[in-house]
């Protein structure tokens, strides 16, 4: 049992609902590790939603609000940490929510699946093709699913897919704590922030913004200047470090 004045006590708090959910099959081992390196950028800049991240996070809510039709793609992490918060951005935006994993088997689409909906999420399901031009199985799509979508929130993402996915003429929203990687680098906008500090955000910003507002923020999107934010940040908490 933590103890919730432990200095670390939401990181532990999250490793130990990681651990548990890979236990039981939903997160794989592999997602373990990619957490971890999640972790460490996090860290970096300073645990806290920055100000440039809350900017990207209203974008994201004007984009899905504009949406022809948007689609939230969910992984192992994802519905681990933050199912109920995905039901709360679905109800808000009107998305659509599919199931896609890396290591994908019929069994850890089922557990993940129950997951979301114990929490109230409406999950698409069904027939699946491999929709998307990836070798990996990350290219399983349903018709409805990210293969339809014009917008898709791909939080937690692979660099291969969210390449594919723009390449298909789709705007991707990536959730991703490196700036520096390939999905932040392709995605057409770049949420750096934690999952779930950053999905209550869209969420809020999705009940408050107005139709003006929304095409004034897409209409100002430049995801390098947002990546750039970031690096900066993390730039001058080092050197503050070193002072």
């Amino acid at each position: 049992m933590i103890s919730p004045d432990h200095p670390r006590y939401r990181s532990l708090e999250v490793r130990e609902r990681l651990a548990w959910f890979a236990r039981e099959g939903v997160v794989s081992p592999e997602g373990l590790a990619a957490h971890g390196r999640g972790e460490a950028f996090d860290y970096l800049l300073g645990e806290k939603t920055t100000e440039s991240a809350l900017l990207a996070e209203r974008t994201a809510a004007a984009m899905l609000l504009s949406a022809r039709h948007p689609v939230i793609s969910v992984n192992g992490n994802t519905a681990a940490l933050a199912a109920r918060e995905i039901r709360y951005l679905q109800k808000a935006t009107r998305a659509a929510v599919e199931v896609n994993l890396f290591h994908r088997t019929p069994e850890r689409v089922a557990k993940v699946t129950r997951l979301l909906e114990g929490h109230g999420v409406e999950v698409l399901e069904g027939e699946v093709e491999r929709l998307i031009p990836v070798s990996h199985d990350r290219g399983w799509s349903h018709h409805d699913g990210a293969a339809a979508a014009d917008v898709i929130l791909v939080p937690l993402e692979d660099g291969d897919r969210a390449e594919a996915l723009v390449s298909m003429g789709k705007s991707v929203i990536a959730i991703d704590l490196n700036p520096l990687s390939r999905t932040a680098r392709a995605a057409t906008l770049t949420i750096v922030d934690e999952v779930t500090r950053a999905i209550p955000a869209i969420t809020r910003a999705a009940g408050e913004l107005s139709p003006g507002e929304c095409e004034r923020l897409i209409s100002r999107l430049d995801n390098s200047n947002f990546l750039q934010a970031a690096l900066d940040e993390i730039a001058g908490r080092l050197s503050h470090a070193l002072d």
